[in-house]
């Protein structure tokens, strides 16, 4: 009689098939993607909970390559005094309401002057949302980084917070965290030892909405921010840059910001 096979397989052969090789293979890789998977990316935030998260009713599915987001701040609605911009920003992602030095601001109010003509601007800077970030390209773990839809963002769970980002910003947009964290909003994770700046508030515009500050502006009756799709002609943001003259903050470094002033 002869001996049986010592690896037998579906098919009879007597020698593991090709087939079976990779139903093992497979099944190894399932098992891993799923151990990976329970990872913790930070307290109480695994991988997998992130991967079955259903998308908000609204929200759209990713940052899309065809969409330019921007905003269009008309100087000559903007008044001295009103801070309705700051506030907003503020309240929306939890950020102290009486920054101390150390403390973040993403977004302040500053008044300039023309030397030649004295006429006076009161405009809010934030981050300009550059399609050639210089916080991008000095940052050694690939913690800041610009979205598909022009948004730049930084990854706490990667920034090490050496600072890089905030030197190489010509806006003063970045701020870096210094004391722990309580109290924060579900949406805007912050944490000790990292850096961050303004979003453009892509929790509320990737469930459709705008900005808290273009929203506090028009609630305020100004209506001197406007926010859109840059690439999309037939938005408010692109007609009025069409029409009329705007400007970018420090045009002379061309980093094609994603934020414009009209009337400077």
């Amino acid at each position: 009689m002869k001996p049986e096979p010592s690896s037998p397989c579906s098919c009879g052969s007597g020698v593991a098939c090709q087939d079976e090789t990779q139903k093992a293979r497979r099944g190894f890789l399932g098992v891993a993607a799923a151990g990976l998977a329970g990872i913790l990316l930070a307290p109480g935030v695994r991988l997998i909970e992130v991967a079955q998260a259903a998308t908000p009713a609204g929200a759209t599915a990713g940052a899309s390559p065809k969409v330019r987001w921007g905003m269009l701040v008309d100087t000559t609605k903007c008044t001295p005094g009103c801070n309705a911009c700051v506030t907003a920003c503020q309240t929306e992602n939890g950020l102290p309401t009486q920054p101390g030095p150390t403390d973040a601001q993403w977004i302040r109010k500053i008044e300039i002057k023309e030397i030649k003509t004295g006429k006076a601007h009161s405009l809010p800077v934030m981050c300009q949302h550059c399609a050639e970030p210089p916080c991008v390209d000095v940052c050694p773990t690939g913690a800041s980084f610009k979205r598909a839809d022009g948004i730049v963002l930084v990854d706490k769970h990667i920034c090490i917070g050496c600072r890089y980002c905030v030197m190489a910003c010509p806006y003063k947009a970045r701020s870096f965290v210094h004391e722990p964290q309580t109290n924060q909003k579900p949406d805007v994770p912050r944490g000790m030892g990292t850096v961050e700046g303004c979003t453009l508030c892509v929790h509320k515009v990737d469930k459709g909405e705008s900005p808290a500050c273009v929203q506090a502006c028009a609630a305020a009756g100004y209506g001197a921010i406007a926010f859109g799709d840059l690439n999309d002609p037939n938005s408010e943001i692109s007609k009025r840059v069409a029409q009329y003259s705007t400007r970018q903050l420090r045009e002379d470094l061309s980093l094609n910001t994603g934020v414009r002033y009209q009337g400077l």
